[in-house]
């Protein structure tokens, strides 16, 4: 009984450490006070609402859906042909080109943001929502090389060359063979850089400018100012989203095969 009592009581505490910052940002939502503190002051929607009349939320939030949007779509437009190359073929510098692109990852997120707007934004004048697109492109590439990737290592390769030898071309092989066959992958890669993306903070800090920020940038900044619950509100709205979105995509997509 020891035995399983001690493991158990890991679990628990693990699991309350996790998901606690939530509850209690949850509950902080619900205050009736004006301002932010938990225990909550009674019980109150009324920052729920007010999260959906400050406007410098709703247009970071369409700036937000947009970049992890057009991001994660460019993303899986160079990581597919490259998940495809690298699962396919023997290239002479395959695992060099694969460490390339899990640098991103293994960047600090500080570290990208700076460069980019040190060696891209200052000296070319790019636009900002142009250096943001990019980097966001950039940030989301390696998990869509990586889960398409793993999808395409679960497909058999004879069943592509069956295809060929049958009379399709390389690329209506690929189309009407491989595609329909990694479609789940591609969606769960697309989901994963979707949320990425959009609850991206560090790079996002460096390259925001004025009337351009991310939802989470502008978060922090609202907080600068004011400290009502309507920060808590919509934090707990947006973990609430992409809860959903990753439920989903676990429920129809099987998403813990491919991450």
């Amino acid at each position: 009984m020891n035995s399983r009592l001690f493991p158990v009581t890991v679990l628990v505490l693990v699991t309350a450490f996790l998901i606690g910052p939530f509850f209690i940002i949850v509950a902080a939502s619900l205050s009736e006070g004006e301002t932010l503190a938990f225990p909550p002051q009674g019980l109150s929607l009324k920052w729920v609402a007010k999260v959906f009349e400050v406007e410098s939320f709703r247009e970071s939030f369409a700036m937000s859906m947009l970049l992890a949007i057009g991001g994660t779509a460019a993303a899986l437009a160079l990581g597919i042909p490259a998940s495809y190359a690298l699962s396919r073929y023997r290239l002479p510098f395959g695992e060099t080109v694969r460490t390339v692109v899990s640098l991103p990852i293994i960047v600090p997120g500080i570290i990208v943001g700076l460069a980019l707007l040190r060696y891209l934004v200052v000296p070319f004048g790019f636009n900002i929502t142009l250096a943001l697109f990019l980097a966001h492109t950039a940030l989301v590439l390696p998990y869509a090389v990586r889960v398409v990737s793993a999808s395409l290592n679960n497909l058999r390769s004879d069943i592509e060359e069956a295809a060929v030898l049958l009379g399709s071309s390389r690329a209506g092989a690929f189309f009407r063979v491989v595609m329909p066959n990694i479609r789940s992958g591609i969606l769960a890669a697309f989901i994963l850089g979707f949320v990425t993306s959009f609850n991206q903070v560090p790079v996002s800090l460096f390259l925001s400018g004025p009337g351009v920020r991310t939802l989470p940038i502008d978060m922090l900044s609202y907080m600068e100012v004011t400290y009502d619950p309507s920060v808590a509100a919509l934090s707990a709205l947006l973990a609430f989203m992409s809860i959903g979105i990753v439920f989903l995509a676990e429920r129809f997509l099987g998403f813990s095969r491919y991450v």
